[in-house]
């Protein structure tokens, strides 16, 4: 298991970063190694997220120091969602066929997490994020058909998407950690417009399927001192609750949103006017 950590940044120390500073503290490029459990841990409210593909050999979620205990789940809980291929996530003995789309949430307390393939022809990738808990809750199995779907945007504002909410009070219970995936319908590039800011909450953006030879500008900073940040596919980037979030592609992607800090409520958000934005 492969971990980089990131530490927190005071919104006026990010007005003086170059290009290679932004992205030193804030992207995460390599989500997805063959036969690798690769992940980055912010503290920014703790969350650790990144990304698991066995290929090979099945591939076992570990604690150690960085965690304070040998059982990574000890005093946390996490979300997972196959974004590619077909795969089994066994939890404590359980075993969860996935494909893409699934998702799964796994609860506090639970010891044993095993990611594997079931089809070296067409490998899984698991894309998780996981976040301190104080309670246990039982596992979920959430297949896209059980996520909460809210359709959002207009075809005028080039922002029209579906959010399917997987970790969710609405789909099941967990302790802080909110998780989902928005996909954009043909002809949209904004996954958020206007955008917003919410300092109770941090956020992780995950893009995938990102159109061959497109990126995507990842929109950064305080509304009054914005950066962008260009992402590639199956990258992540970090948001801290000061920054706003929203972004923009050159052509067709989704992602995975991932989010933590005071409360569970997703439209806990502030909208700001697109003209107020510098």
């Amino acid at each position: 298991m492969k971990m980089e950590i990131r530490y927190s940044e005071h919104p006026a120390d990010m007005q003086h970063y170059d290009t290679k500073t932004m992205r030193d503290h804030f992207l995460f490029e390599n989500v997805f190694i063959k036969d690798e459990i690769s992940l980055c841990y912010t503290h920014s409210d703790r969350v650790v997220f990144g990304g698991v593909f066995p290929v090979d050999k099945p591939l076992r979620m570990e604690g150690g120091k960085d965690f304070g205990s040998d059982i990574f789940l000890d005093r946390r809980e996490m979300g997972v969602i196959c974004i590619a291929g077909s795969g089994n996530i066994s939890a404590d003995g359980t075993n969860y066929p996935m494909k893409k789309g699934d998702g799964l949430y796994i609860g506090k307390g639970i010891k044993d997490v095993v990611f594997s393939s079931t089809d070296k022809n067409n490998p899984p990738k698991f894309y998780l994020a996981s976040t301190p808990a104080h309670a246990s809750y039982p596992v979920f199995f959430i297949p896209i058909e059980k996520a909460n779907p809210r359709k959002l945007g207009e075809t005028a504002t080039i922002n029209v998407r579906t959010i399917y909410q997987y970790v969710h009070p609405a789909v099941c219970q967990s302790c802080q950690l909110l998780m989902g995936m928005t996909i954009l319908e043909e002809g949209s590039a904004w996954n958020t417009m206007p955008s917003h800011t919410h300092e109770r909450r941090m956020e992780v953006y995950f893009y995938f399927d990102i159109t061959p030879g497109q990126v995507v500008f990842h929109m950064h900073g305080q509304p009054s001192e914005t950066r962008h940040i260009v992402m590639n596919n199956e990258q992540s980037v970090i948001s801290p609750s000061w920054s706003i979030h929203s972004g923009v592609g050159t052509g067709s992607y989704t992602f995975i949103w991932a989010m933590a800090g005071e409360n569970q409520t997703f439209d806990d958000m502030d909208t700001l006017k697109t003209t107020d934005l510098k």
